[in-house]
């Protein structure tokens, strides 16, 4: 049973960055997407940057330049990392880190740009940017 674990939110003053971290439990599978969503307030679930088991990367248009998705899949915990920098209001939100295990990385690259693509989910971690 795969358990995902978000830490790393916190406050900070726009402008400033945090690192969010997630970590996969009961991970057994070669082949992952891994993605950051956030949902603010009264809004729908968007996703943020995503990451696939052979490292390949992608990111919301709003955050390109600005944030940054890794991991270190080389020891037998997943852990995907969001560096966020030059953090503005529209940030805030809970982030949630999702996972979803697929045949082959080259099918997150084709797709699973959507929360529904993803069924594994953690608790969520708030980021708050105050202007």
């Amino acid at each position: 049973q795969v358990h995902l674990v978000e830490s790393g939110g916190g406050s900070v003053q726009a402008g400033g960055s945090l690192r969010l971290s997630c970590a996969a439990y009961g991970y057994a599978y070669i082949s992952y997407c891994m993605g950051w969503f956030r949902q603010a307030p009264g809004n729908e679930r968007e996703g943020v940057a995503a990451i696939d088991s052979d490292g390949s990367t992608r990111y919301a248009d709003s955050v390109k330049g600005r944030f940054t998705i890794s991991q270190d899949n080389a020891k037998s915990t997943l852990t995907v990392y969001l560096e966020m920098n030059n953090l503005n209001t529209e940030d805030t939100g809970m982030y949630y880190c999702a996972l979803a295990l697929v045949p082959a990385a080259r099918y997150c690259r084709a797709g699973y740009e959507r929360s529904t693509d993803y069924n594994h989910w953690g608790q969520g971690t708030r980021v708050t940017v105050s202007a």
